[in-house]
């Protein structure tokens, strides 16, 4: 839902606080109203909600719970499943944030950052179809992004009984693009969307932009060293492979679902560069080693340590089964040309459907992406997008039309996938905070008397907590095309 924010009805509500303080707190000492519901009763009193535990956190209370999904929305008398969320309970009378990461839902208590911003309580729900929260058994048809954004429809209309006040949607990367999803298919919910880097692979066939962000991004020097490394992890290919046989019969890692070592091998160098600009900074490429003068054992660190020998065995797969799957039917995945490995690649960029079990059919949907940027395009409203400058996912981002209403598109100079509001340009710092303060209809009195002035006024209204707002980056798996 869209609230239109009465900037002469703030200025009365202002007023009559500070003028009926004195009155206020004597009709309180004088007829003290009847205890309100414990919270925790009032969200199990949700049909279908179910506790699994509540972990204390001072100023808060945090709480891991399942909820009832139907399978398949559009046929919900087809049985359900338990969906994971969180929780993170400041108090009702806060506007509240509703944040996914795409992925699995993490138990412990943290913060997103619209969620600081406003001071406000935050639900964070676990896609479907990541472990547990996917349906026995599992047809794989129902995991989509339509599917998706009515589950969060579904939890959001739930608790919009309790939590009155106004939603913001927020996520990054996959998260980012969920949020998206989101607005697009109910685009009444929330009175506001802050996607991070978010990609919008739109037509999957045309990734001219990823070469030409590759060839621009940090410094020749830095492209020139990273090209090297992956280009020398090829040539020692025999040696290399060696060892990741050792490191695979060490810790049981086997090679099913991609085929072979080999296989997968391949696929961890050939990330080995775009994952560098994901979760690295410039600054880092100091500690990339020289190929020409490296060992086998300082190369094989720096893919590692970079890419990950894990990410393609069965054992690293498995998480992101449902991943791989979506990005091979409806999200789409990156290809890059790679000219510098010329006689060297064996597979090129495998496709997404090596990444998942081949008992799971797939199908791929060209028209689900272009909906979603065509929606964006032509009709965002108050929707703010938050790229890194260095983020490879940023080459292809989504963009904003003509008829979009107070909308942004923002870049943190020198940023990764990493990026937020804390690292724009202070200008445009002070004004995506005060945009979403806004959205969540908490701006400060003044700053909605004057718009001009929103944006010096702007800034954060929840104290800094180490842990709460401790950024668990996601290592997320590199989607193919």
């Amino acid at each position: 839902m869209r609230k239109t924010l009465g900037w002469l009805l703030s200025l009365v509500v202002l007023i009559g606080t500070v003028g009926a303080a004195g009155s206020t707190a004597q009709a309180a000492t004088a007829a003290q109203p009847a205890a309100a519901t414990d919270i925790k009763d009032q969200i199990l009193g949700i049909p279908g909600m179910s506790l699994i535990e509540e972990k204390p956190y001072p100023g808060y209370r945090f709480f891991v719970l399942n909820y009832e999904q139907p399978v398949d929305h559009r046929q919900p008398w087809k049985g359900t499943f338990k969906q994971r969320l969180t929780l993170l309970h400041k108090d009702v009378s806060r506007p509240s944030v509703f944040y996914t990461s795409g992925y699995n839902v993490s138990t412990s208590p943290r913060r997103s950052e619209p969620t600081t911003i406003v001071d406000g309580n935050q639900v964070s729900l676990e896609y479907r179809f990541f472990t547990p929260s996917r349906p026995d058994p599992a047809n794989w048809s129902n995991l989509d992004i339509w599917q998706a954004a009515s589950d969060q429809h579904r939890l959001f209309t739930a608790l919009k009984k309790i939590y009155k006040k106004n939603w913001l949607a927020t996520g990054g990367s996959k998260g980012g693009m969920t949020a998206t999803y989101y607005e697009r298919f109910y685009p009444r919910d929330m009175d506001g969307v802050v996607a991070y880097v978010a990609p919008n692979d739109v037509v999957n066939d045309e990734d001219s932009a990823y070469d030409r962000f590759f060839a621009k991004v940090g410094t020749k020097e830095c492209r020139d060293k990273l090209n090297a490394v992956q280009r020398e992890a090829l040539v020692r290919r025999a040696p290399l492979e060696a060892k990741y046989a050792v490191a695979a019969a060490e810790n049981g890692w086997t090679f099913t679902t991609v085929g072979d070592l080999d296989k997968a091998y391949e696929a961890v160098v050939l990330d080995y560069v775009w994952a560098f600009w994901q979760y690295s900074l410039l600054a880092d490429c100091a500690s990339i080693p020289a190929a020409a003068t490296a060992s086998d054992q300082e190369i094989w660190d720096s893919i590692d340590g970079i890419s990950g020998f894990s990410a393609y065995t069965d054992q690293g797969l498995e998480t992101y089964t449902p991943y791989y799957y979506q990005a091979g039917t409806q999200l789409g995945s990156p290809d890059i040309k790679l000219p510098h490995l010329k006689g060297l690649s064996r597979y090129g960029y495998q496709p997404p459907r090596n990444f998942v079990p081949r008992d799971i059919p797939m199908a791929f949907q060209p028209g689900a992406m272009a909906d979603v940027d065509r929606w964006v395009r032509d009709n965002a409203h108050q929707m703010l997008f938050v790229y890194g400058q260095n983020d490879p996912w940023g080459a292809e981002p989504f963009r904003l039309g003509y008829g979009v209403r107070d909308s942004y598109v923002m870049i943190a100079p020198g940023a990764n996938h990493g990026a937020n509001v804390a690292k724009l340009m202070d200008g445009e710092k002070a004004l995506a905070t005060a945009k979403i303060l806004q959205w969540a209809g908490v701006a400060p009195a003044a700053a909605l008397a004057d718009a001009g002035k929103a944006a010096p006024l702007a800034a954060p209204l929840a104290a800094p907590d180490a842990e709460l707002d401790r950024r668990d980056l996601e290592r997320e798996p590199q989607l193919r095309p």
